[in-house]
């Protein structure tokens, strides 16, 4: 159950304009054009989040090599994320969504059960955008470990 609407394939991907984790404004538009792989976190240094943020890391020149570039969401500030960039050696934006406006338009916002009790937090969620800007694939609770080489599966790009 969730508070947010979901997205589906084929949906117009919501625009958004956020701070990196070196205080620059990225936008979705930049992308325009360019295949796009948006995924939501629920915090930066967390195991879960820093194992999904280095599978995307490590997976980077294969997932680049297929025409998609990487974008981290969270709701953690621009010096934390920072923090967790070079911590990790992320090597791709790191975006800031304070506000969770971002997280609610993708549906990336709502109720979840975490350990046994239904809090409402971030949904960890990925989606590819196509050059067209639509939403190729919606993940909704996907699992930190394992979730890039599913994804790469879904994408058809081989190891």
């Amino acid at each position: 159950m969730t508070d947010s609407l979901r997205l589906a394939a084929g949906d117009t991907a919501p625009q958004f304009t956020l701070t990196d984790q070196d205080g620059a404004s990225v936008s979705l538009a930049d992308y325009a054009g360019t295949k796009v792989v948006v995924y939501f976190y629920p915090a930066a240094m967390t195991p879960g989040c820093t194992k999904q943020a280095c599978d995307f890391r490590d997976n980077l020149g294969s997932l680049a090599s297929a025409g998609y570039q990487v974008l981290g969401l969270s709701k953690d500030s621009p010096a934390k994320l920072k923090q967790f960039q070079e911590l990790d050696a992320v090597n791709f934006p790191l975006l800031s969504d304070t506000a969770l406006d971002v997280h609610k338009a993708y549906g990336a916002w709502g109720e979840k059960n975490l350990y046994g009790k239904v809090v409402t937090g971030v949904l960890r969620s990925t989606f590819v955008i196509d050059e067209a800007g639509l939403v190729q694939l919606a993940l909704y609770n996907v699992k930190a470990t394992g979730h890039v080489a599913s994804l790469r599966r879904k994408l058809g790009i081989d190891a």
